[in-house]
């Protein structure tokens, strides 16, 4: 390895393995770890999209495509779009992405000058984090806590908003918490971003996993909001395609032609099969998504039901696929609790630092198995529960 100085550019932060690299090194040591860490839902993509796919790749469909995605996919983005409560958009104003994450740092890309600042919350998913490294922009990460559920609000924004301030990040429903943000906060938060003139990415991609009547409020479509917000959203979730890799976004129109090219310098087309895929999710029968948002839905109780009997409190889920439970209540912080529970129960989690959190109190379970593992990953995290807590009892 050559001396001197570092071969990275300034702008690489994450230079050493990160945890959950190192976790997964230790699962692959371990007999039947059950895995409640990853966002990737364990149900299978529902029969009539991967139909749809054999039937594309049969077709020819192996070729390059308009490089903001397939005119008919674009169309359903929109109409899909509107059909849910958001804005009115033309296929001209929407880009299909491999993915919501790349979305995401095409955003970036386009919009942050070195200097300017990103506001996120904190916690939050991430790569808005790498996003903004990456880009030499400043990060502003808004501290929330269990007092609003570990949601944003009007007054939280306002406070940290500088002559910088430039773009604002809302996750709704959250990762890593599984909140979601009432619909008149998000209204109040709008007021203050039309004030500042700042830019909305409205990360919307768990917005059709709502629990307990809860709604997560598309942005762009509230009084002069669509001028100025970035609707990011995709197929992995609500319709279990994250290995297909298809996103979107779509944005004002002034915007959407300068991201469209890094998008297309980036990846050229999303794959032609993924998107014929994601085209018969949106267009075709949508009893799939309710059963898919109906099993995460029992599996959220189930797990919520264990964690209280544990003694250990958490946000109230409203959203997602995601229990932020507060695991330090055990006597040790949220990291070391994940490594131990690993290595003593075979159970994955995530701590909450991982997400930019600002303790080391929580971590994320993920409702990505099936009840009678979600069950099992419980017995196993009580046993070492409990022996956490006599050993500090002792102490």
């Amino acid at each position: 390895m050559p001396n001197g100085p570092s071969r990275l550019a300034r702008r690489v932060k994450l230079t050493d393995k990160h945890i959950v690299t190192r976790m997964m090194d230790i699962a692959a040591e371990l007999p039947d770890v059950i895995k409640l860490g990853r966002g990737d839902p364990d149900v299978d993509t529902p029969e009539h999209i991967v139909r749809a796919g054999q039937e594309a790749l049969a077709s020819g469909a192996t070729h390059y495509t308009h490089p903001m995605g397939l005119l008919e996919l674009r169309e359903a983005i929109a109409n899909n779009i509107a059909i849910h409560g958001g804005a009115l958009y033309s296929p001209e104003d929407i880009v299909v992405t491999p993915g919501g994450q790349q979305a995401m740092f095409i955003i970036a890309l386009g919009l942050l000058d070195p200097g300017d600042e990103l506001i996120i919350p904190c916690p939050g998913y991430n790569p808005y984090l790498q996003a903004a490294e990456l880009t030499d922009a400043a990060l502003v990460n808004i501290r929330m806590t269990r007092a609003t559920n570990f949601t944003l609000t009007a007054d939280l924004v306002r406070e940290h908003i500088t002559p910088r301030s430039k773009v604002l990040v809302l996750i709704n429903p959250g990762n890593p918490t599984g909140t979601v943000i009432p619909s008149g906060e998000v209204a109040r938060i709008c007021e203050v971003a039309r004030e500042h003139d700042l830019i909305v990415v409205s990360d919307e991609i768990y917005a059709r996993l709502t629990y307990d009547g809860h709604r997560a409020q598309p942005v762009a479509a509230l009084p002069g909001m669509q001028e100025r917000t970035i609707t990011l959203s995709g197929m992995s979730k609500a319709y279990a395609m994250t290995g297909w890799r298809v996103g979107y976004f779509a944005g004002p129109s002034d915007l959407m032609p300068a991201l469209a090219e890094i998008h297309h310098a980036f990846a050229i087309s999303t794959a032609a099969v993924s998107q014929h895929a994601a085209l018969a999710a949106l267009t075709g029968p949508q009893e799939c998504v309710e059963e898919i948002r109906s099993t995460f839905d029992q599996r959220r109780q189930v797990l919520c039901g264990g964690l209280a009997e544990m003694g250990i409190s958490f946000a109230e889920p409203q959203g997602a696929f995601y229990v932020y439970a507060k695991v330090a209540e055990t006597g040790i912080e949220a990291t070391d609790f994940c490594e131990r529970l690993l290595k003593d129960g075979q159970v994955m989690i995530f701590p909450g630092k991982i997400y930019g959190d600002y303790t080391d109190d929580y971590a994320r379970l993920s409702m990505t198995q099936p009840v009678p593992r979600i069950r099992e990953a419980l017995g196993r995290m009580a046993r070492v529960v409990a022996a956490i807590r006599h050993e500090h009892s002792v102490a």
